[in-house]
């Protein structure tokens, strides 16, 4: 039933389209064109004004020709990561790659073209289905900022599946991570370094020692720390007054994620007074975790339509946040499901074109799975 030479030349195409977080506009247009083509119903929200992007995100709604059946949203991010820009597709039959000089943007561009294609099926087949709801959210790599401000009550779905999941097609993501956000600068005192070095207090090298007391990158199966970017100094001459770090804590438990952002944040301050400079912390939650189980109706749809079309659902837990995170947050029931997308946020990119098109499947079979009402 999927068309794989159409699905594949929709993804190529949405791919060529620059979708940086923030500059969303042009994909979002294009998208917007298309919806409207197959007969949904579009609008386009303000959270674009509100987080400084030139799009917000696209609510569409196709209205169902079953009247009973629950109403469900889908829902893919139209931002990419950098180097996202000018990116050249390439396929060889089986996998697509970019020319190894940017990102692909299967993350999350596989889902979008997965969805066009169910979309073109439903259209074309007559598929029976309940109301449909696909929410395109913008600036999902920069904090989940679109769907932080997407109004959840504007919808009439019951519950949601994003498409945002590295893996085969069949993993649900059950559980994901709270973030904090850490932000360290620490203070010292500038001095010429090479006239009077003694009488500067060298905020470089109290921030080297705040790092070396820190334990960093995985702490245990369900809590990771990182610093991930280090700003700061002057000019060589000059004994460094200010640096800037920053960086994040995640935890599947709330209890481990609070215990250990203050612990880094008692270093920091323990070792900046140790040499006599100031630390100032800052910390901000970007989002909460969500924990779903086999029990609940979201993922009881998601393993089922999985397995009607010859996947083995499998539930994982997950060290990185999505939209679902957002969603369970605000009171609204949705799953995360992987979409077979490879080596994300790198020139290494890829998706096999099997998983571009179980996607695709995948999608039409939750549709006939809720219609059905056999969940």
């Amino acid at each position: 039933m999927v068309n794989e030479k159409r699905l594949i030349e929709n993804f190529m195409e949405l791919v060529r389209i620059d979708s940086i977080s923030r500059k969303e506009g042009k994909l979002a247009d294009f998208l917007i064109e298309k919806l409207e083509d197959l007969g949904l119903e579009v609008k386009v929200d303000q959270a674009g004004e509100k987080i400084k992007s030139n799009s917000g995100n696209i609510i569409a709604r196709l209205k169902g020709s079953v009247k009973n059946a629950t109403p469900i949203m889908f829902s893919a991010h139209m931002d990419t990561v950098v180097p996202g820009k000018n990116i050249k597709p390439i396929c060889d039959g089986e996998k697509i790659v970019s020319e190894g000089k940017t990102i692909l943007g299967a993350d999350d561009k596989a889902a979008i073209a997965a969805l066009l294609e169910v979309l073109h099926i439903i259209r074309g087949k007559n598929i029976l289905h309940g109301d449909i709801e696909i929410v395109f959210s913008i600036c999902e790599e920069i904090g989940l900022q679109g769907a932080k401000n997407l109004d959840i009550s504007s919808l009439n779905a019951q519950m949601g599946f994003v498409l945002d999941a590295g893996g085969q097609v069949g993993k649900i993501i059950t559980t994901a991570p709270s973030q904090n956000s850490l932000q360290i600068i620490i203070y010292g005192k500038s001095a010429h370094a090479g006239s009077n070095p003694e009488e500067g207090i060298n905020a470089i090298q109290v921030a080297g020692f705040v790092l070396s007391r820190m334990k960093l990158g995985r702490i245990d199966e369900e809590t990771t720390t990182n610093i991930g970017i280090i700003s700061g100094g002057k000019a060589t001459n000059i004994v460094p007054d200010k640096v800037k770090l920053e960086g994040e804590i995640r935890s599947r438990n709330e209890e481990k994620l609070e215990r250990y952002t203050e612990q880094l944040k008692k270093i920091a301050e323990d070792t900046a007074q140790e040499f006599k400079a100031k630390a100032e912390v800052k910390i901000n939650r970007e989002y909460y975790c969500y924990n779903l189980s086999a029990d609940d109706q979201v993922v009881k749809i998601a393993m089922k339509a999985a397995k009607d079309i010859g996947l083995q659902p499998e539930l994982h837990p997950s060290g990185g946040g999505s939209d679902a995170n957002i969603f369970n947050k605000k009171g609204f029931p949705s799953v995360d499901l992987a979409i077979g997308m490879e080596k994300v946020h790198t020139v290494d990119e890829y998706i096999l074109v099997k998983n571009l098109k179980n996607t695709a499947e995948y999608v039409l079979s939750i549709i006939n799975t809720v219609t059905s009402g056999e969940n």
